[in-house]
């Protein structure tokens, strides 16, 4: 069985593990035998401008400031439940807690939320999406994200619901 590549709910409790961003489960890769840690190079402890990427961690091949920058900086929300799955995305490969926790829902939010720095998030794929556009009030994103934590790769396939309230997208919880 792989590590987990999910992070704390609770700062109390070290069992209490939610997936990425909702139930997803954890697929070991073929060939990703343990070889020693491999270390977070956006430790979120460390200096916030040194957090940031030039290209966007979600993949979508525009640079970090453009993309999903400005939705971390509060400056833009993402207008469609796919862009905010995305930037929660970016959010957990730059270490920005509080982004994740600001974009997940009110009612199935959890009080605490850590991030384990040992994981280095390396790969989304968006497979489908339903609905989630800009005059919708729901949307479905299906997407693997992929890690690495303690030299073992990692795949988590998920789907996402998202909800949107007041003209901002939040992501819900995961289907099943």
């Amino acid at each position: 069985m792989p590590p987990s590549c999910a992070p704390n709910r609770s700062r109390t409790s070290s069992t209490d593990r939610p997936p990425l961003i909702g139930a997803g489960i954890l697929t070991p890769l073929p060939g990703s035998g343990d070889n020693g840690a491999v270390p977070n190079p956006r430790d979120p402890r460390a200096d916030p401008a040194a957090q940031r990427p030039e290209h966007c961690p979600c993949l979508s091949g525009e640079r970090y400031s453009v993309c999903c920058g400005p939705l971390h900086a509060g400056v833009t929300p993402a207008p469609t439940a796919e862009r905010l799955m995305r930037s929660r995305y970016s959010a957990f490969a730059i270490g920005d807690a509080d982004y994740l926790l600001d974009t997940w829902h009110p009612s199935t939010r959890p009080a605490h939320f850590d991030l384990d720095d040992s994981i280095r998030w390396t790969r989304l794929d968006i497979e489908r999406t339903e609905k989630g556009g800009p005059f919708d009030s729901a949307g479905l994103v299906e997407f693997t994200a992929y890690c690495r934590k303690g030299g073992v790769r990692s795949a988590q396939h998920e789907v996402s619901r998202f909800t949107r309230v007041a003209q901002r997208w939040y992501y819900l919880d995961a289907e099943g």
